[in-house]
Parts: structure tokens; C-alpha cells; sequence
């Protein structure tokens, strides 16, 4: 097994050549700048990300540094609805370069426009235009339609809506006569509505009223579409052969809402390839934050994040790299640190995906993180001498059985199972005990503290333990819930177990935590998606 680590420079500054041919996909997302309405009109913002066959769309590492546009300058056209107000002032779809793949022949870029529409009305603007490539199982050479709607009508809530937000890789490579399971990053700013992915549709009978999809309607054949966690299943047939996915991101103000507030496209491509002979298990992107992470990103701090790949057959290595990154990303092509100071334009999330490629063109799962730009995580904090965010610490009995940390901000469990803590042997340095937050009913979340019940203590008198924390252990409370940093330090939090037969007379102990006796723990209810 090999393990890569590579450093991006990540330095996201707004910056405000696209062919109208080979076409591999996009997304139109929107927020209103103050959600709370006011007069008569509401400033919008819109986002803008398109990729290209770099052949006829070239972006480098020049291109990103310079801030270079690509693409055509088609406006983007009202199709439906009130259009008065926006046919006035239109957007156009040249972007910033922001990603490139030399291998997989993409260019991708993403621009920010801020218009003024009227408030209280609904309308449906498209990037309308061809071609797709010939290569394509479902619409070689046809037409696209990307279409979005746009809502400035009032919530129930009072409030006006931000639209669902999606983060995809232009192209994903898999293996050909396989069953794939993939799912769709998406998310939402108002944390409380509910998320669905349709199939866009070729005829005027959906929420845009006009054709969501063009040539590519239908474009994966025989997959299957879960609405409710947008996850595709399928399987592809061809080798060296594209096929387009076409979805809408939909929200909705409750669960039993009939009609959606907003529709969002997301349009990419997957790759079909022969798995190569002997050893062909594809390379995986790992490292301090797990596939779909939400990573709180304070306006104008230092952002640092990792991303390491591995590959596990012998005599393979990473040759590339497929991304998706917010406008103004610059990276080196191995080594990746994302390092990053959000704008106060960049509120909201902001997604990063990768894929690795090793020299077999055998590419990873897609790894994406978000980050919240605007909103703070819940830090887990460190023990100190003195009794207070951590209990225990110093010398405890082998009967122990609670424990707590306390992080900055208020804590919920996590939404995703396999989120550990560990209890680690120093002597040894390996786990004797670990939990996982995501639903072990022994873990319990009460304002900003986590308490730790251990029904049958591994203790061994004489030894030293210490805690290690995943990412996410600790979970905020504002829109993908922000996740707490992963905690690897052995001196982070460390306790020692009384040996008697050393002292019998003497011991140091630690304030027991107010919580002296659990009566109740409470059970989580999560889900477990099992095509995941």
C-alpha cells in the first residue's frame, strides 16, 4: 500500500473562451445577499460553474494565476415566467478558470453575478446552446439545457429562499459491467427544508415549464435515481464511451410541501473503462476529513486542509488529479494543502471535489468537502492542568466509567455513523476502546458538552491513556452542520490509571464531572443509508 500526500495552495480571491462545443456539463445555483425582504426588489447573487473539453477549451496553472476567462459569452435567457426584470439586465457564461485536467481533457470555471429582480415573483433562466461530444451512449453531438429557477417569493418563515447547492467532479471514471453506487453532494442553505434530485425532463410538464435537459435527457441507461438522498445506481456498458447525468436539485419548505421553492441543475458525465488486468482496485482520496465533510470557514481566517491518496496494488501511482474547486484556487499538480481566506462575496458553501488517477487511468471515488464560509465550527478543547473542559484528567481508579470534553460552541451528535473517538493504551499505542458518535446511545450531547459513558472501563492500574477524536465528533448546528476538527495529538487529553500495587496511600485524583451517575441515555434514531 502507497500513500501519496499532496499540497493544493488554495487562495479564493472573487474574480469576476468557452467554445459552444464539447460541452461536459454545469450547474446555475442563487441566494438573496440579506434574506430578509425589504421594499420591493431583492439582490440576488448567481453562481455560475461550466466545464469543457479542454481541446477546445484550454485553461493551465497560468490561466488560474492570471485569472483568465474561458468560454463564450452566450447570455443567460429568462424561458419562464415573470422575465421583465431579469431580460433588462442578463448574466453571461464566460467564467474564471478555476480546474483543469491535462488526462482527462477538462477545463472548468465558475463566475458571480449580483442582480437586482423584483420581489414576490418566480422565473426559470437557461444556458441553452450545443454541442454536447460525439462520444456520448445518450445525445452525441445534441444540444444542453441548463435551466434554473428562481424564487424571490416570501417563505412561510418570512424569510426569502437560498437555492439547494450541488458540488460534482465534470467527469467520474468507472469500470465498464459493474453495479456503481454514487452519491450526489448537495446541501442547502436553510437547514430546515427537504432535499430531493429528480431526472431533469425534455418536456414543459416540471417546475422550470420548459426543457430541463436537451439531448441528454434519459442519459444513463438503466440507472436509478433515489430521490431523497440523490444516489445513482447503475452500471455502465461501453467502454470508452461518456454518458451524461442530468438532475435537478430541488427544495422544499417541509416534507409534505407539493411544490418545490427552487430548481437547480447539476449536469456531469461518467466515464465508462475496462478495468485493467491483475490488480484493479481503484486508488482512494483519505486523510483528516471523511467523503462530504462540512467544514466551518470564518470570513478572512486561514483555512488549512489535507488531502492524501493512496493506492493499494503494487507498481501503481497517482498521476493525476480531477477537481472541481471555488473560483480562484490555485494548486500544484501533486501536492495538495488546501489553504484558503474566504471573502465576505464567498458566504455560504463553497464545495471542493477530487478524484485521484493512477497511471492505469483508474481514477478514485469522488471526495468532496464543503466549506461554510460565514460560520464557525464547534472546536473541541484541550485539557489543561485544572479541572474544567475535560474530565478526567490526572490519576483516576480503574472503575471509571464517565468522561466529557467541551468544545466552543453548542455540540449535536453527528449525522453520519462512523465518527469515532478512542481510547488509546500509550504502552502500547493502540485503541482499547472506541465509540461511535453517530449512534451509540452512551454518548450523549447537552449544550456544548460531550459526555462519554463506558459501561465495562478496559483500564489496566499503572497505565496512561489517551483520547483521539475523528472529524465531526462534535457537530454544529447551522446548515450541513459544521464539523469539529479530527483530534490526533496524544497530549491532547490524558489520564492515568491508580496502581495499588505501587501506592497504596498516595494518589492524585481529578473532580469527579457533575454528572456523577447516568439514569438515562438517550437513543439515536439515525438512518443508515445502505447503498453507501
Amino acid at each position: 500500500m502507497m500513500v501519496h500526500q499532496f499540497h493544493i495552495i488554495l487562495i479564493l480571491v472573487l474574480i469576476p473562451f468557452v467554445e459552444n462545443t464539447h460541452f461536459r456539463g454545469g450547474t446555475i445555483t442563487w441566494r438573496p445577499l440579506n434574506t430578509t425582504p425589504s421594499g420591493a426588489t431583492v439582490q440576488m447573487q448567481i453562481r455560475q460553474r461550466y466545464s469543457w473539453n479542454r481541446a477546445s477549451v484550454f485553461c493551465n496553472d497560468t490561466y488560474i494565476a492570471s485569472l483568465t476567462q474561458i468560454g463564450d459569452n452566450t447570455s443567460v435567457s429568462c424561458v419562464s415566467g415573470t422575465c421583465s426584470t431579469w431580460n433588462s439586465n442578463l448574466i453571461y457564461t464566460k467564467t474564471y478558470c478555476t480546474d483543469y485536467s491535462i488526462n482527462g481533457s477538462v477545463s472548468s470555471g465558475e463566475i458571480y453575478y449580483i442582480r437586482t429582480v423584483s420581489l414576490n415573483i418566480a422565473f426559470s433562466i437557461a444556458f441553452a446552446s450545443g454541442n454536447w461530444f460525439a462520444s456520448l451512449v445518450v445525445g452525441a453531438n445534441g444540444l444542453w439545457s441548463v435551466i434554473n429557477r428562481i424564487n424571490t417569493i416570501v417563505r412561510p418563515d418570512g424569510y426569502l429562499n437560498n437555492s439547494p447547492v450541488a458540488t460534482t467532479l465534470p467527469v467520474i471514471y468507472k469500470a465498464i459491467n459493474t453495479q456503481h453506487v454514487h452519491v450526489v453532494q448537495i446541501s442547502d442553505l436553510d437547514s430546515t427544508d427537504t432535499l430531493r434530485c429528480r431526472w431533469s425532463i425534455g418536456s414543459t410538464t416540471n417546475t422550470n415549464t420548459h426543457d430541463e435537459c436537451a439531448d441528454v435527457c434519459n442519459g444513463v441507461p438503466g440507472a436509478v435515481l433515489y430521490n431523497d438522498n440523490c444516489t445513482l445506481v447503475f452500471t455502465l456498458t461501453q467502454s470508452a464511451k461518456y454518458v451524461a447525468v442530468a438532475l435537478q436539485i430541488e427544495d422544499y419548505y417541509t416534507s409534505t410541501s407539493s411544490s418545490p421553492m427552487s430548481s437547480v441543475p447539476l449536469q456531469f458525465l461518467f466515464y465508462g473503462y475496462l478495468a485493467p488486468s491483475g490488480c484493479s482496485t481503484p486508488p482512494a482520496i483519505i486523510g483528516n476529513r471523511p467523503n462530504r465533510a462540512c467544514i466551518g470557514t470564518p470570513i478572512g481566517s486561514n483555512v488549512t486542509e489535507y488531502v492524501i491518496a493512496q493506492v493499494y496494488c503494487p507498481g501503481k501511482t497517482i498521476t493525476d488529479f480531477v477537481t472541481s474547486s471555488p473560483v480562484g484556487l490555485r494548486k500544484s499538480i501533486y501536492r495538495i494543502i488546501l489553504s484558503w481566506i474566504p471573502t465576505a462575496t464567498q458566504f455560504g458553501p463553497q464545495g471542493f471535489c477530487a478524484g485521484a488517477v493512477d497511471n492505469t487511468n483508474v481514477q478514485s471515488n469522488q471526495w468532496c468537502i464543503t466549506f461554510l464560509v460565514g460560520y464557525d465550527s464547534p472546536n473541541l478543547i484541550q485539557a489543561s492542568s485544572v479541572q474544567g473542559t475535560v474530565s478526567p484528567i490526572g490519576t483516576i481508579f480503574a472503575n471509571h466509567t464517565i468522561f466529557s470534553i467541551q468544545a466552543t460552541r453548542q455540540v449535536n451528535r453527528p449525522s453520519r455513523n462512523y465518527t469515532y473517538v478512542y481510547f488509546n493504551d500509550v504502552a502500547t499505542g493502540t485503541s482499547v476502546y472506541t465509540v461511535d458518535c453517530g449512534w451509540d446511545p452512551h454518548v450523549m450531547y447537552s449544550g456544548n458538552t460531550i459526555t462519554f459513558y463506558i459501561p465495562s472501563p478496559p483500564w489496566i492500574p499503572g497505565h496512561t491513556y489517551y483520547v483521539t477524536f475523528d472529524s465531526g465528533v462534535a457537530s454544529g448546528t447551522d446548515f450541513c452542520k459544521p464539523e469539529s476538527s479530527p483530534i490526533t495529538d496524544s497530549n491532547f487529553w490524558r489520564f492515568d490509571i491508580w496502581n495499588p500495587a505501587v501506592s497504596s496511600t498516595t494518589t492524585t485524583t481529578t473532580t469527579p464531572p457533575t454528572t456523577g451517575t447516568v439514569t438515562t441515555r438517550p437513543i439515536s434514531t439515525t438512518t443508515v443509508n445502505t447503498l453507501v
